[in-house]
This record gives structure tokens, C-alpha cells and sequence, in this order.
């Protein structure tokens, strides 16, 4: 058995002590407080000290602990440079690596999964594994023919330790508000426990993966690997060389960050266009940035298609429509597009102008022609909505998500987050025009943008 779940009690122990720190180091503040710290300085210390117990434990663990790691990672951009910083490590490592499957738990399944002679479908097999993620870990292998293969294995009771895992976390994801300002956790969990079945059938997964393949099969910008093979808790699929984009963000030139950025953001709202699917885990541990065919071109890897949103007209045409609108400063027009589509419930009344206000700077980038973003951006417009006092959270409190556009809005956040961490320069406007039905008046998408080489 897999040390994942065989430790089932000592999971839940650790899962269950985290809200204990965390009342702990109230009390704690509140002694600060009383010794004379000013409430802003005690909270931002609280929020360091409860982030890097919650990264410590998440770290530590597989299943839905990490996965739920992995989703908070990319918003780390939000928060204030003296509390992202220390654990900011911590959390590129969730991105890559995790505790690996003992190497006879790793052969058994493949000997149950592919058969008892499954040494025999592989040229080689390096049993340590080059990468793992929440619900599985990736061998690096030669296949038959060979060509190289990355050999996806699933962890034994992976389904379980999600659920379990996801069920702990969401008792006390009010605890959790204050590490991503602005951001309700207890959603994200929901719909990560709503996607625990589609994320271990890897039948489902290869025909998204292979989807993406076929259509992206000659794309200059875009590589996918083809599926090689699928059973049940094993997917091989060819292997893809490049730069992780955890490394990127770490380290990456200006040029490197730019075009990793240009090519996510294309990716991600070309994809709906063009196979009708949504990749809907944008971390950067799923990305590569990769050499392209010309000189000093590059292009981007992608993997994972493990949870996708099936969208199969594409992205909704009132997301475009909206943006559109809101940025030719049409408050009447927008606010009835939201009241249509539910983000205002019929029983709610509020002020178009004023909800125009709330959306415009959070859109600041779809109406520029490049726009670079960063982590000041993303920390105000996360203070602006997360304040009590504001406005914004006044308004934002009495706006609905429909279930429908749930993880559209998860994914549409994620990407932002990355795209701050990368602090690129990018030409959003471009790919929404070109890839967002509703964007530039029309119903649907075009083609791809005219400039080939960009």
C-alpha cells in the first residue's frame, strides 16, 4: 500500500491541529496587541506565522492537502512582499514535488494495471520519480518504440485521501480567508471535492490530453504530448524537455517571462475555441517553456489536462460582452448583462455605476494594448476588494458566481496569479479579440493572431 493513505490517522492529526495553531497565534496577537503593536503590524505577523504552518503541513502531505496547496500558490502574488517572501519556497515546491510512492508500491500497480510483464512495454524505466502532484507521481521511461514516455502513476486510496483531505480542510477554511485577501477558500474547496472522480478517472484525462494534441498538433506556440497509452491509475504519454515555469518565475530573463506570459494567456482562452475544453489547473508546475523552430523562438509546454471545464461553444459570449462593455464605460449595459446571467440575483438592487466602478480596475488589462503585471497590482486590487471599509467589499459581498462560471472565475484568477509571479508584459487584448466571443462585438472567435512569430 501506498504510505498515502496507510497513515490515515496521522493525516487527520495533522490536518486537525491546524486550526488549533491558528487559535493558537490569536491568542498570541492579542497579547501583541495589548503590548502595545499596532493592529496592522500583528496582523500581517498572524498572517505570516499561520501561512507558514499551513505551507509546512500542506508540504508535507499528498491528496487534497497538496492539491489545495498547489491552488493557493499561484495567489501568493497577493499578499505583502515581508509575508509572501519567507514562504514563498515552500510553496514552488508544492508546484514540483512531493514525498515519493515507495518503489514496490509504484510496481505493483503497474504490474496490476498493465500486466505482470509490464517491464516488457519499456526499453527503460527509472523507478525515481522525475515529478509528483496530489493524486499521482511521474516516472520518466523509454517506451517500446523508443520514444521517451512520461509514465503517470496513481497513488493507491488517492481518492480517499482527497476527499478526506478536502472534507477536513473545508471545516475550517473560514481560518484560511486571511492568506489570499479577497478570496473565498471554501468555494475552491467545494468544487475541488465536486472534481475528485473526474481527476482520478485517467480515461477521461487522456481523451482531454489528446484532444489538445490533435488540435495543437502544428500550432508554432503550443506543444502538448500525445497519449502513448491509458489503463486504469496509469497514463503514459510522450515526454516534453523545457524550463518549468516555477523556475521561470524564480529566475527567468525579461524575454523568458514576456513570452511565457503571451503564450499561457493565449493558451488558456484559445483552448476553449478551439477544442472546447478549459485546462483549469493553470499552476506553474504544469507548464514548460520550451525551445520553438526558429532562432531563439520559444514555445510552451503544457501538461495535466487531469481537471478541464467542458465548454463547448467556448467561453460564454457574456464574458466578453462584459468586458467590452465595461470598458467603453457602458454601466447600464453591463449591469443587465450580469443581472441575464445571474451575477446579480433578482432580489438584489445595486447602482450600475457603482458596480462599473468595482469591475474596471480589476479589467485595467483587457483595455490596455500590453499591460505588465505584478505583484503591486495584484496586492492593491486584492486590498481594495478584501477591506471591510471599502466600497469594493461592500459591493462584491452582494454580487453572485454562478455555479456555471465557477471554475471559469477559478481558472481566469489562477492565471492572473501566475502572470503576476512571471512579471510579464503582455499583449492581453490581442488574444482576447482574437479567442473571446463577445470581446470585439462579434459571436465567436477568429482565427489566430496574425503576427506568427509574436
Amino acid at each position: 500500500m501506498s504510505d498515502l493513505p496507510r497513515k490515515a490517522v496521522t493525516r487527520t492529526a495533522k490536518l486537525a491541529a491546524l486550526p488549533l495553531g491558528f487559535a493558537g497565534r490569536a491568542t498570541w496577537g492579542l497579547g501583541k496587541r495589548i503590548g502595545g503593536k499596532s493592529a496592522e503590524i500583528v496582523a500581517r505577523e498572524l498572517q505570516q506565522r499561520t501561512a507558514e504552518q499551513l505551507f509546512k503541513v500542506l508540504g508535507e502531505l499528498k491528496g487534497g492537502a497538496m492539491k489545495l496547496g498547489q491552488a493557493l500558490s499561484v495567489f501568493e502574488s497577493a499578499l505583502p512582499e515581508e509575508v509572501a517572501g519567507p514562504y514563498r519556497a515552500a510553496l514552488t515546491k508544492l508546484q514540483e514535488a512531493a514525498p515519493p510512492m515507495p518503489t514496490p508500491t509504484v510496481h505493483a500497480v503497474l504490474a496490476e494495471r498493465l500486466g505482470g510483464e509490464w517491464r516488457e512495454l519499456f526499453l527503460e524505466f527509472d523507478d525515481k520519480p522525475a515529478a509528483a502532484a496530489s493524486i499521482g507521481q511521474v516516472h520518466r521511461a523509454v517506451w517500446h518504440d523508443g520514444r521517451a514516455v512520461a509514465v503517470k502513476v496513481q497513488y493507491p486510496g488517492a481518492g480517499e485521501a482527497l476527499l478526506s483531505d478536502l472534507a477536513q480542510l473545508g471545516r475550517f477554511a473560514r481560518l484560511l480567508g486571511p492568506l489570499v485577501p479577497g478570496m473565498d477558500i471554501k468555494p475552491l474547496i467545494s468544487e475541488m471535492r465536486d472534481r475528485v472522480a473526474e481527476e482520478l478517472d485517467y480515461g477521461l484525462e487522456a481523451r482531454a490530453q489528446q484532444e489538445h494534441a490533435a488540435e495543437f498538433a502544428d500550432d508554432p506556440h503550443v506543444v502538448v504530448p500525445d497519449v502513448v497509452h491509458q489503463s486504469e491509475q496509469v497514463l503514459v504519454t510522450e515526454w516534453i524537455d523545457g524550463i518549468p515555469l516555477s523556475e521561470v518565475v524564480a529566475d527567468g530573463t525579461v524575454e523568458q517571462r514576456d513570452r511565457a506570459g503571451q503564450l499561457l494567456a493565449r493558451f488558456l482562452f484559445s483552448g476553449p475555441a478551439r477544442t472546447g475544453l478549459l485546462h483549469a489547473d493553470p499552476h506553474p508546475g504544469n507548464f514548460r517553456l520550451m525551445p520553438g523552430e526558429g532562432d531563439g523562438d520559444l514555445r510552451l509546454g503544457v501538461l495535466d489536462f487531469g481537471t478541464v471545464d467542458r465548454l463547448p461553444g467556448g467561453l460564454p459570449e457574456t464574458i466578453g460582452s462584459c468586458l467590452r462593455t465595461a470598458l467603453a464605460g457602458e454601466a447600464d449595459t453591463v449591469y443587465e448583462l450580469l443581472r441575464e446571467e445571474k451575477f446579480v440575483k433578482e432580489s438584489i438592487d445595486l447602482d450600475p455605476d457603482e458596480v462599473l466602478d468595482y469591475l474596471l480596475p480589476i479589467i485595467e488589462p483587457a483595455g490596455a494594448d500590453e499591460f505588465t503585471f505584478t505583484r503591486d497590482w495584484l496586492r492593491t486590487q486584492a486590498a481594495r476588494i478584501a477591506d471591510p471599509r471599502s466600497p469594493a467589499h461592500q459591493l462584491g459581498k452582494r454580487l453572485n458566481l454562478p455555479p456555471s462560471y465557477l471554475l471559469i472565475h477559478r481558472v481566469t484568477l489562477s492565471t492572473i496569479g501566475v502572470l503576476c509571479q512571471l512579471n510579464a508584459t503582455v499583449r492581453l487584448r490581442d488574444e482576447l479579440e482574437t479567442w473571446l466571443p463577445g470581446f470585439d462585438g462579434d459571436d465567436g472567435p477568429a482565427t489566430a493572431p496574425a503576427e506568427a512569430g509574436s
